[in-house]
């Protein structure tokens, strides 16, 4: 790569960690084309990119991209083959992780960005595929927003649809 191309692909990962809030960082180096392959078509599937990147080049992007992200405790991940998995959602790269690594050794995460967050390791991989995404904790709060509601329209729905069905039944209870 000459200088030119680093500097473009800098500018790249930069615009990549502005722009994203969860990212992992892995080594999937003992895998073969194939493997690669197939983890690839995974990342795809599931909305995440990923890319083989640089050390120097990702540290260097860190250090020029926000101070206030906190990217510096990623730092001492940044030696040996490095692969970098993008997605919209946090867990979703530990998920696909953890479903290849039933069949494969690899790839292994060597640190994750989670919202302002960093997971160092690999033992990090259970805590990170059992996070619950933001859609799932929606559904939850809706979930139980909806509970009360709908016990007050099934007692009104007993009575016959009427307030006074409603205070003939609580009439009967006492």
């Amino acid at each position: 790569m000459n200088r030119e191309q680093k500097a473009q692909a800098i500018e790249t990962l930069k615009e990549k960690f502005a722009s994203s809030s969860f990212f992992y960082i892995t080594d999937s180096s003992a895998l073969n084309v194939g493997q690669v392959n197939d983890l690839r078509q995974k990342c795809f599937e599931n909305d995440i990119e990923m890319q083989v990147v640089k050390n120097t080049l990702v540290k260097k992007a860190l250090e020029e991209t926000a101070a206030d992200k906190g990217y510096e405790g990623l730092y001492e991940v940044l030696s040996g083959p490095t692969a970098l998995m993008f997605s919209n959602v946090a867990n979703a790269p530990a998920k696909v992780i953890k479903e290849f690594r039933k069949s494969h050794d690899k790839p292994v995460i060597k640190a994750a960005y989670i919202d302002s967050d960093i997971f160092m390791g690999d033992e990090s991989l259970a805590v990170l595929a059992d996070m619950k995404s933001k859609e799932d904790l929606l559904g939850e709060v809706i979930v139980l927003l909806q509970s009360p509601i709908k016990t007050v329209i099934g007692s009104l729905n007993s009575g016959g649809n009427t307030i006074a069905g409603l205070v003939k039944a609580l009439q009967e209870r006492a």
